[in-house]
């Protein structure tokens, strides 16, 4: 391997300065990858590059993605457990914590008993950031008390990206000093490490700190010394975050045009950044932006855009961001709709079920739009057929047909299908319950 070439500079930091080194490989191909994974809207794509042999494998919508993860014969438990922990990554990645969370747990398990504590930190990372997403304080708690014994009984030190994690959950309780202090030992673990990822996630940190505490001049000193990492590393999740960190100082700094520009570039960097969370951030504070703007109805729309992209059972503390600015426009909080109704992306989200998907299911998703649309009126058998099925009305074939259709769309949509609160029956037919508060958006317009 051809020898590094380097690229030195110094910044202070709160603490005492340090002299940073930051190398670029002159042979950029000779980098090797464990493993790695992307995916879109469409496919998923697995790549393994194991000894710098490349194994490609596409997985088109509707396979199982779990099955081809975990049941490829691995040729090692260690091999398994990669994958396992990849597969709770990619869940937390996409927003699903629910399913995030198990994985996580059993790798996490697994690469404790092995003694592999890197990997063990590193799901606990993970665990983490969903606890903290999703305000289960009682759960990052349990975590940090973990963390503390195992330290004091198996005799291994947590490293540079669990003080980062720890003293994130720490900043979003508003404890930014206490936040500082693990940030400080983030710094001096990756500076003594020689880890320049991980130097990058501790000054990320810090900026956040100082902005929570409206130290600006020194948060913006921070983000300008992430620039200069950002010429020789790719990191682009610090990179998006600091963008967004330097947006919202501008904004209090009343400089909301720059900050604006600074979220136009921001939204540019995330074509190839799949982490759910980081496209929120964004969206959120391009809404927050136009609302300091004074122009309410763009700053409506993207508020109601970073909503309707979220699954408020699973990202409760973006929820709760979205709904109180919402309330701070003077706008009906999304949270007090009993549904929201979203024909264009075929989904419905209610009340206490969270997020229905619809996809696919055409036939019910234009039963309850025509429901929807105008509550309260009693819709017949025969209008049903004519205008959802397209036929003309048969009761010996439409009538146990219409029963069904019904009873599954009840089970989609109602909390308690044995005490429906949404579709109701009528002597000749069905109807929505007129004293259900339902939003309806259909392709940027919205009827309440």
């Amino acid at each position: 391997m051809k020898a590094l070439s380097a690229r030195a500079f110094s910044f202070k930091c709160p603490v005492i300065s340090y002299r940073y080194y930051a190398a670029i490989s002159s042979n950029r191909s000779s980098i090797f990858l464990s493993s790695a994974y992307l995916y879109s809207n469409h496919d998923i794509c697995v790549v393994d590059l194991i000894g710098g042999i490349c194994e490609k494998r596409c997985l088109s919508k509707g396979q199982n993605f779990e099955e081809n993860m975990i049941q490829s014969e691995p040729k090692a438990n260690e091999r398994s457990l990669a994958q396992l922990l990849e597969l709770g990554k990619l869940y937390s990645d996409r927003g699903d914590f629910h399913l995030a969370i198990p994985k996580l747990k059993e790798a996490s398990e697994s690469f404790f008993n092995n003694r592999d504590f890197s990997s063990y930190l590193e799901c606990q990372n993970y665990l983490l950031r969903i606890y903290a997403e999703k305000m289960q304080l009682d759960e990052i708690q349990k975590i940090k008390e973990t963390l503390q014994d195992q330290v004091l009984n198996e005799g291994f030190e947590l490293n540079a990206k669990t003080y980062y994690t720890l003293a994130l959950c720490t900043s979003y309780r508003g404890q930014d000093e206490t936040s500082l202090e693990y940030l400080q030992k983030a710094l001096a673990i990756a500076l003594a490490n020689d880890n320049k990822k991980d130097i990058c996630y501790a000054i990320n940190g810090i900026a956040i700190c100082y902005k929570n505490l409206k130290k600006y001049a020194e948060a913006l000193k921070e983000i300008y010394n992430l620039q200069v990492f950002f010429q020789v590393l790719e990191i682009p999740d610090v990179k998006i975050s600091s963008q967004i960190l330097n947006a919202q100082i501008l904004n209090e700094l009343k400089r909301h045009d720059q900050a604006l520009e600074i979220l136009w570039q921001t939204l540019d960097l995330l074509k190839d950044q799949k982490i759910l969370r980081t496209h929120l951030g964004v969206l959120f504070n391009m809404g927050r932006t136009y609302m300091m703007l004074g122009d309410k109805d763009t700053a409506r729309n993207y508020f109601k855009l970073c909503y309707r992209s979220l699954d408020p059972k699973n990202m409760v503390r973006m929820s709760k961001s979205v709904q109180d600015a919402l309330n701070e426009l003077g706008v009906d909080s999304v949270d007090s709709y009993d549904l929201i109704f979203e024909s264009e992306n075929h989904t419905v989200v209610e009340k206490k079920l969270g997020k229905v998907d619809f996809k696919n299911q055409f036939i019910l998703m234009d039963l309850l739009g025509l429901f929807v649309k105008n509550q309260g009126q009693v819709y017949s058998k025969e209008y049903l057929v004519e205008h959802v099925w397209k036929q003309s009305y048969d009761p010996a074939v439409h009538d146990n047909k219409i029963y069904v259709t019904i009873k599954r769309l009840r089970k989609m949509i109602e909390p308690d299908y044995e005490k429906p609160k949404y579709i109701f029956r009528a002597k000749n037919g069905y109807f929505m319950n007129k004293a259900a508060k339902i939003l309806v958006e259909h392709k940027g317009e919205v009827q309440q």
